[in-house]
C-alpha cells in the first residue's frame, strides 16, 4: 500500500507539476499513489478536484501532498481553500518572487502548450519524431544526412525509446540501427552508415542485463543465452572503438540520462530549453 496519495493539479497538462513534483518526491523514500487532474480550469472541475483530494484524506486518515500549477487564482482559490491535503503552490512560489525581482509581470498563461501549434519549433518536433519513427532499428536508410544523431547499438540496448525520446522532448531527427551478426563478421559498421560516421552515437550494455531484457521477449533463445549476448556487446564495443566512436553504457541510466549525455557531445544548444 502506498504511505499517501500525491495529487498534481494543473489547468493544463499537468506534466510540469507531475515533472516538478516527482523531482522532489525521489528525495524521499516512500511509494505515494500518484493522481494527476489536468485541466483544472473552471470552478466547477476545481470544487470536484477538492472532493477527490479530501476524499483521498478521509479514506487514508493522511493529508494528500498536492503540488499546484494552478494559474487561474479563482480556480487556486477555491483548492486553496476548501482541500484538506498540503497545498504546493508551485507558481505562487517561484513566479511571483521572480516578478518582484524584475519588476515586470508573469504572462499567467495556461501551460506551456496552450499557444503550442503555432510555434514552429512545435512542428519541428512532429518532424522530428516522424523522421524517428521511420528510421527507427534500421527501417529506412533515406535522408541520414538529414538525421542530428545515428544511434547504433545491439538490439534491446535503449536506442528506440532514445531516439524517440530525443525527437519528442529535444526535437532532434534520431535514426537508429542494429549491430548485428552480420556487421561483426564484416567487422565493419553497416555500409549505409559510413558516409555518416560524425553523427554516430553508440550505446552497449552489461551482457548480464541484456540477457534478462532480451528474455523477457523470447525466453529460453539462442537471441537471450548469456553466451551470445555476451558475443554481441564484446564486438559490438570493439568495433566502436575501431570506428572512432562515441559511445556509453546504458545498464544503469535512465533515458533523460542517455539522452542528456549525447545531447552533451552533439548538440550541446540543445540543452537550453
Amino acid at each position: 500500500m502506498p504511505d499517501r496519495t500525491v495529487f498534481f493539479v494543473s489547468d493544463g497538462t499537468g506534466i510540469t507539476a507531475e515533472t516538478f513534483g516527482n523531482a522532489i518526491l525521489a528525495q524521499f523514500d516512500f511509494k505515494p499513489h500518484h493522481v494527476r487532474l489536468p485541466f483544472i480550469d473552471t470552478p466547477d472541475k476545481a470544487h470536484q478536484a477538492v472532493r477527490q483530494i479530501n476524499h483521498a484524506f478521509e479514506v487514508e486518515g493522511k493529508r494528500p501532498i498536492v503540488f499546484s500549477t494552478l494559474v487561474d487564482m479563482e480556480v487556486l482559490g477555491i483548492i486553496r481553500e476548501g482541500c484538506k491535503g498540503m497545498l504546493l503552490d508551485m507558481f505562487g512560489t517561484f513566479v511571483e518572487p521572480i516578478e518582484h525581482e524584475l519588476g515586470i509581470t508573469s504572462h499567467h498563461r495556461v501551460g506551456r502548450f496552450s499557444d503550442v501549434s503555432k510555434s514552429q519549433a512545435y512542428h519541428d518536433r512532429i518532424e522530428a519524431i516522424n523522421f524517428s519513427l521511420a528510421h527507427d532499428d534500421g527501417q529506412s536508410n533515406r535522408d541520414l544526412q538529414a538525421a542530428d544523431v545515428i544511434l547504433v547499438g545491439v538490439s534491446r540496448s535503449g536506442k528506440t525509446p532514445t531516439s524517440l525520446y530525443l525527437a519528442m522532448q529535444h526535437g532532434l531527427k534520431a535514426a537508429n540501427y542494429p549491430l548485428i551478426p552480420e556487421d561483426f563478421e564484416r567487422r565493419q559498421l553497416p555500409p549505409a552508415l559510413v558516409p555518416h560516421r560524425k553523427k554516430i552515437f553508440g550505446l552497449t550494455i552489461a551482457p548480464e542485463r541484456l540477457a534478462e531484457i532480451r528474455a523477457e521477449r523470447r525466453p529460453n533463445s539462442r537471441y537471450a543465452s548469456m553466451q551470445n549476448c555476451r558475443a554481441e556487446v564484446s564486438e559490438a564495443e570493439a568495433m566502436m572503438r575501431r570506428s572512432g566512436i562515441r559511445w556509453l553504457s546504458t545498464t544503469t541510466k535512465s533515458i533523460e540520462e542517455i539522452a542528456t549525455t549525447i545531447l552533451q557531445e552533439i548538440r550541446p544548444e540543445r540543452l537550453s530549453y
